[in-house]
């Protein structure tokens, strides 16, 4: 008996089992179904005991209820057979399934499904075909004429599909491809597409496979891959093997391949495991480790090799011989970082990292390799309302030994620091209490600890003139234990351990005092700002005659940023003493968007420190002129300079500037610099006992820099340079130039390097990378 019904007339509920979710599921398809709650016919069927393959698993719930909606419903008792017909829905949870027709034979199990075909799962994947065949619980089926919307906008498409055991997809006449399909002209060709003969999808490992298949660009072939797989876009994380590297030339390894291998643990955690295989030396194995805890997260990076390089001595810069070193054979080096919470106001970490020599980091490119050192540190800290605490260890591994012997290193064991800022108090001022407590141990060198205490307060106030005044008082008291003065970075004629400490009070007035008008009728504004400075703190000297040791304020630095400084060395071994004035001028002219902002200032103080570091702009009762400037001229316009120059020599000892243009397609910018050699140079050596430093002593940094980059439409490139006008040499030059859209990238870098680590010479470096969306990122160095 034959029996249907309308829409309009009858509403049906069918009891075929919940098995039948899986049409949607078992093709590993997702696509949203359009008018679920239209004015149609509704049906819902809840599971029954009418199993087709009794003892086959579905992963979709046997409690969840299925549902349907056709324009029209019939039922063939006789043959055992339902239609649904007429936009037909069926959905059950998250899964849906789309179909002009769909039948279902009760006698065979099969499910047959036609016209715009389409189902849809809750991770976004979406398949269409024209017709689509199912049996076997749901687990296995054909589709004809398929075409898969994926995830990260990744399509697949193929002229036929067979499903198995609801975990593989075999493909045939398959192609894929991450790009925009053209609006205008579906049939065009997108940018690139992988066409294959045969293709399988694996479900549960998320894996695709290519077998016989062609690189097209624009249609057009340009190369052949007898096989190839890939991850499935759905991934998010997934074991395999990962894209291999490959270097045509390099100075030390020649030609080099690297394969890398991704290994998900669980959840939080994986591991990258890297071998890597060169002409000229032996063998690396490098691996990397990541774990995410719910209290922090912890990554170890680690290699090992056989480094078969044998590097010779060599002179440095300062004239100095450089011995050979023990850095060939079995090298390796260890980077380990970590950071943990322990509770909301505190937490702990840790960055590690030591290798065997500088030389192996420089021939397996071991990332730090470039530096002066590497820093290891550990350390806990805390938070809290207006107050930080911070306990820490630090240690140091030298990497140019032309400039840096290991054995002068510093251990920093402990090194604790506390800052507390306070509320105001009924004066209106604010105190602040700080401390920077440290023990220092070389292996050559002075050995020593400090306790430090400084006390600093605060308070502003305005006069009826408008003048903003800031009253400062501040207490610094340090307590020393030291031994080895004689050796670096102090070389004190004292061969004994001793004992010593300072207390030092400073007082301070700084007066600003804003005249601010507006012109062009409101549109613009000028403000004209004396600021004028009084300090006093006893007279300290250099520190020698009373024996304290100098570990952070090897570097005095006078610009316009540290004119109205308490202190201008960078730590509290050595402060600033004696009675002195700063005195300066702060303009701002701002209109129609144009800004001219200038400050000009000088110091006066009464006590000279003649044996202060060279160049330091303080040699004299009347210091150098600091002055600084911001210009913006036009709207795409932008140009900053520092200056400090002797007002007796006219001599500019510090220089520098920025510019910076940009325009819409393209932006241009230079800088330029001028200071003095690193003073830290006239610690490391002792000069005492007669004899000079070599002319890189005394040469003063003098640099020029300047660059460009564009971009249009999908184009972009960039170079830069940096001139060392004082070597007459380059320092370094690059560039690259590329192209990017939706799918595809590529690019082209060029980087070469002048400066000189370890007696040798950089090389140029070329890398030419090739990116396809979903796929991956080629790159040959």
């Amino acid at each position: 008996m034959r029996r249907s019904g309308s829409a309009s007339q009858r509403c049906d509920t069918v009891h075929i089992g919940h098995r039948f979710l899986w049409m949607g599921l078992s093709l590993g398809s997702a696509a949203a179904a359009c008018g679920l709650f239209g004015q149609k016919a509704y049906a819902q069927f809840t599971p029954t005991p009418m199993h087709f393959n009794p003892g086959s698993s579905n992963s979709a719930s046997k409690n969840e209820p299925a549902t349907f909606q056709a324009d029209h419903v019939s039922y063939d008792d006789h043959a055992g057979v339902v239609t649904w017909t007429g936009n037909v829905q069926v959905w059950q949870a998250d899964h849906i399934l789309r179909a002009d027709k769909i039948t279902y034979d009760r006698n065979t199990g099969v499910i047959t499904a036609s016209g715009n075909v389409a189902s849809s799962q809750p991770d976004g994947s979406v398949l269409y075909s024209h017709y689509a065949e199912l049996s076997g619980d749901m687990r296995d089926g054909i589709m004809k004429h398929v075409n898969a919307t994926m995830v990260d906008n990744a399509k697949l498409a193929a002229n036929g599909m067979r499903r198995t055991g609801g975990k593989v997809n075999d493909l045939t006449r398959a192609v894929y491809t991450a790009c925009e399909i053209c609006a205008k002209d579906p049939t065009r060709a997108p940018f690139w597409q992988l066409r294959s003969y045969s293709a399988t999808q694996d479900l549960e490992h998320q894996h695709l496979e290519f077998r016989d298949t062609y690189m097209d660009i624009f249609g057009v072939p340009v190369f052949y891959l007898p096989y190839f797989s890939m991850t499935d876009p759905s991934a998010k994380r997934r074991s395999g093997f990962l894209i291999p590297g490959v270097t045509p030339h390099d100075r030390y390894l020649g030609t080099y391949f690297t394969i890398p291998y991704y290994w998900v643990i669980d959840d939080s955690s994986d591991l990258t495991v890297k071998g890597l295989f060169s002409t000229k030396t032996g063998p690396q194995i490098s691996a990397q480790y990541r774990k995410a805890f719910n209290f922090g997260s912890l990554r170890i990076m680690g290699g090992l090799a056989d480094d078969t390089h044998k590097s010779g001595g060599y002179t440095n810069g300062f004239g100095e011989s450089v011995g050979a070193e023990n850095d060939h054979g079995v090298q390796g080096y260890l980077f380990g970082r970590g950071m943990f919470t322990l509770t909301p106001t505190w937490r702990a970490g840790f960055d590690g990292r030591i290798a065997t020599s500088a030389n192996y980091m420089r021939d397996y490119r071991v990332p730090g390799y470039g530096g002066d050192t590497l820093n290891s540190t550990a350390y806990i800290e805390g938070f809290g309302t207006g107050a930080y605490s911070k306990l820490d260890a630090q240690f140091y591994q030298g990497l140019n030994r032309g400039v840096i012997r290991n054995n002068e290193l510093p251990f920093v064991l402990p090194h604790y620091e506390y800052s507390l800022v306070n509320q105001p108090d009924i004066l209106g001022g604010r105190l602040s209490v700080n401390s920077n407590d440290f023990y220092v141990y070389r292996t050559e060198g002075t050995r020593d600890q400090r306790g430090e205490v400084q006390v600093n307060w605060d308070r502003p106030f305005r006069s009826s003139w408008g003048q903003k005044f800031l009253v400062t008082a501040r207490l610094d008291s340090m307590l020393y234990h030291a031994s080895q003065l004689y050796q670096q970075p102090n070389y004190y004629k004292y061969m004994k351990s001793t004992t010593a400490g300072q207390v030092v009070p400073t007082l301070a007035v700084k007066m600003n005092w804003p005249f601010v008008r507006q012109f062009m009728k409101g549109h613009g504004s000028q403000i004209l700002e004396p600021i004028v400075q009084a300090i006093y703190a006893p007279n300290q000297g250099g520190g020698v005659d009373r024996r304290l040791p100098n570990e952070d304020s090897l570097n005095y630095e006078f610009t316009d940023s540290t004119l109205f400084a308490l202190n201008r060395y960078q730590g509290t071994d050595r402060i600033d003493g004696g009675l002195r004035a700063n005195v300066g001028v702060h303009g701002n002219w701002t209109w129609n968007g144009h800004v001219v902002d200038v400050l000009v200032g000088e110091s006066f103080q009464e006590h000279v420190q003649h044996d202060r570091l060279p160049y330091s702009g303080l040699n004299h009762h009347l210091s150098d002129v600091v002055a600084r400037a911001r210009i913006d001229p036009i709207r795409h316009l932008s140009v900053t300079g520092r200056t400090r120059i002797d007002p007796y020599s006219g001599r500019v000892d510090f220089a520098d500037a920025l510019f910076n243009v940009s325009m819409p397609y393209v932006n241009i910018f230079g800088g330029y610099v001028r200071e003095p050699v690193t003073p830290y140079y006239y610690y490391v050596n002792d000069f005492r006992n007669g004899g000079s430093p070599p002319s890189l002593y005394y040469a003063p940094t003098n640099e020029l820099s300047g660059g460009a980059s564009a971009t249009w439409r999908n184009w972009h490139g960039s170079f830069f340079v940096r001139r060392a006008l004082s070597r007459h040499k380059f320092a370094s030059v690059g560039g690259n130039i590329g192209y990017m859209n939706d799918c595809f990238g590529l690019d082209l870098m060029y980087l070469k390097q002048y400066t000189k680590i370890g007696g040798q010479q950089r090389y140029s470096t070329v890398l030419f990378t090739l990116t396809l969306k979903t796929i991956g990122a080629f790159g040959i160095k």
